[in-house]
């Protein structure tokens, strides 16, 4: 079993949307990184930290899980997409994804600069700035997250 955090932004995808939905596809990623973990990485129940991006402030705001194998994203072959990729086609699919479902809203989100004041968490790519939306975390910084996340102050 692997952790992951997921990157979304708010305004277009939301914990909250999540939790109404209660499980999504994770199309349009476009970074071959990220798209590589869930191709190869990510497997059925792998947890999730669900981060708010290009939000004030961004932060760690819930829990997700992996809910499904990985599979070619769809959104590259319609040209109305703003995901569309002309080298991309379904017998020959560049970009891939997963679905994930929701698990919990923390009480608190745990902000960027919140996270960068541990310690512990300085390795994470996060951290250190990485603009992946898809990343891998440790056990141990994703126990350390979740804590810091049900604190109430």
């Amino acid at each position: 079993m692997r952790h992951w955090l997921m990157k979304t932004e708010p305004e277009s995808y939301s914990i909250d949307d999540l939790r109404e939905q209660g499980t999504t596809s994770w199309d349009g990623i476009r970074n071959y990184t990220s798209r590589n973990y869930m191709w190869h990485e990510m497997a059925i129940d792998d947890p999730v930290l669900f981060y708010h991006s290009s939000a004030k402030p961004p932060g760690v705001i819930g829990l997700a899980r992996v809910s499904s194998e990985p599979y070619p994203d769809h959104t590259a072959w319609d040209e109305s997409s703003h995901y569309f990729d002309a080298k991309s086609t379904p017998d020959k699919p560049r970009w891939w994804m997963v679905d994930v479902a929701y698990v919990d809203t923390f009480p608190r989100l745990v902000s960027l600069d919140e996270l960068r004041d541990v310690p512990e968490l300085a390795g994470m790519p996060l951290v250190s700035k990485s603009r992946l939306s898809v990343q891998p975390v440790s056990p141990e910084q994703f126990a350390l997250i979740c804590d810091l996340a049900r604190r109430v102050e």
